[in-house]
């Protein structure tokens, strides 16, 4: 932090012809926020400010609307997060159908609470809204991989594959 409280560190993305690349494919640069905090999380693992500050020059925005979209999406995050990240959905259906309990039956067996992390880095648990899955809920998603109508049983055994 500088006198003025602002963060002095900045970000720079690896490949900038690649960030030219992703430009290019919109009609107008706050079109491909999205891809560069994709981008950026691959890189840097998480969002951090300098990286909301640098993205936020990039598609000439304030870093404040960058931050309500990371806020928002429950794929970004702003913290370091476990190698496998496990989100229960928690909206009515899978809520009807035992969501409560594979939270519960998680971070009991984990020895986490929801939000964090296990001390090995390992696992990640988080409570999230809407997966967009409710023909198949309860589901558990697991990074980028869906995991449906999950059962303690089948979750037990999702874990065994995961350690």
């Amino acid at each position: 932090m500088n006198e003025k409280g602002a963060n002095d560190q900045t970000f720079r993305f690896r490949n900038p012809s690649q960030v030219e690349n992703i430009l290019s494919q919109y009609p107008d640069r706050r079109s491909a926020l999205l891809p560069l905090l994709h981008m950026a999380t691959a890189e840097a693992g998480y969002i951090t400010q300098p990286i909301i500050n640098a993205v936020a020059r990039i598609v000439e925005a304030h870093p404040s609307e960058i931050m309500e979209t990371v806020s928002f999406y429950s794929m970004l995050h702003t913290a370091p997060k476990g190698e496998f990240i496990l989100q229960i959905c928690q909206t009515l259906p899978c809520s009807i159908r035992g969501a409560d309990n594979l939270v519960d039956h998680l971070c009991e067996r984990l020895s986490i609470q929801p939000g964090e992390t296990t001390k090995d880095g390992k696992f990640t648990v988080m409570k999230v809204e809407c997966l967009g899955a409710c023909d198949i809920a309860p589901l558990v998603q697991v990074n980028n991989d869906h995991h449906e109508k999950m059962t303690v049983e089948k979750l037990d055994k999702l874990l065994k594959s995961l350690s």
